[in-house]
């Protein structure tokens, strides 16, 4: 028989559960609601439409869905190396004298503002990035990729900018990810004759699905970036594959315009984008989860990796 203390401690917690998800369900139900306006008026060609142009009431989202996508995993090539590294010598082979107060640093990023970050990419980062773009070689300017006049305000200042801002995030994830490895995995890599750095690797094999968690994570924080993003990415509505060119977020324009909408369309246009940027939040943590999921199910009854990642370190 269930006693009543504990039964009502599952109810408490289960409604704190069902609030959250009643949260999410509604938040997506305004966006649609407020969005139906833009739905009716240009249906499923929005996503794919590139056309933003106010005055004619024409509408479409694909600009900033590719600016946005396009930053966040230029970021997130950039940040994830560097936070892995930071991650891996806090746990494994930071001095202890030294561990606390790179602890401290790392998660005083974190709690920088971004419009903080946004002033810090306008009078320093832009003007490096500046620099770097006039100096690159022509036959290099010649490619897609860095085609474009050097103007500092761009995809790769706001890649830049974003991967400063996502490594707090994953770094600090990933650290508590690997401390919380076992010890055994490391002692059986080290008895089957594994060197330091192979100890580290069965380490980072078994904490997998954790770092994968925590690059997801900071993904996540990437796609929702507002006003950082805003201030150096240059905010034009034209696509381009160079790193160099301006380009559009689908916060940015969120931020920019919303105050100067008057149209009813206008309005439920940047709704929909903000529905397009919450749809597409979901799908990327889903993924995220199928991800961590696929590469857990190997694990064993008690939820713990088998022995394979000590044995594949000898």
């Amino acid at each position: 028989m269930i006693d009543r203390k504990d039964l009502g401690f599952r109810i408490a917690t289960g409604t704190f559960a069902f609030v959250l998800v009643a949260v999410v369900c509604a938040i997506g139900v305004e966006l649609v609601r407020q969005s139906l306006p833009s739905i009716r008026a240009f249906g499923f060609a929005f996503w794919w439409t590139r056309s933003w142009d106010p005055v004619a009431s024409r509408f479409g989202a694909l600009p900033f869905i590719w600016g946005t996508l396009y930053s966040s995993v230029l970021a997130l090539l950039i940040a994830t190396p560097i936070a892995l590294g930071i991650a891996v010598f806090i746990a494994e082979l930071c001095p202890p004298r030294l561990r606390q107060p790179l602890v401290f640093l790392t998660e005083l990023l974190a709690a920088i503002p971004s419009i903080v970050y946004g002033l810090w990419g306008i009078f320093v980062l832009v003007p490096a990035v500046r620099s770097f773009e006039s100096s690159c070689p022509d036959r290099l300017r010649q490619l897609p990729l860095f085609s474009g006049p050097p103007l500092g305000v761009g995809l790769l200042s706001a890649a830049l900018i974003l991967s400063v801002m996502v490594i707090p995030f994953t770094s600090s994830v990933s650290r508590e990810v690997l401390r919380a490895v076992p010890p055994a995995q490391r002692e059986a890599a080290y008895a089957l004759g594994a060197t330091r750095f192979e100890a580290i690797r069965a380490a980072l094999f078994y904490a997998r699905s954790g770092i994968v968690g925590a690059i997801m994570l900071g993904f996540g924080r990437a796609l929702g970036e507002t006003m950082a993003v805003t201030m150096v990415i240059g905010n034009s509505t034209r696509m381009s594959p160079s790193l160099f060119a301006p380009q559009y977020t689908m916060a940015a324009v969120i931020a920019n315009e919303f105050t100067e909408a008057t149209d009813a369309v206008y309005v439920a246009a940047l709704v929909e984008i903000g529905l397009v940027l919450f749809i597409i939040t979901l799908v990327v943590n889903s993924l995220s989860r199928l991800l961590i999921w696929s590469m857990t199910r190997g694990a064993s009854p008690e939820g713990e990796p088998s022995a394979a990642p000590a044995e594949s370190a000898a």
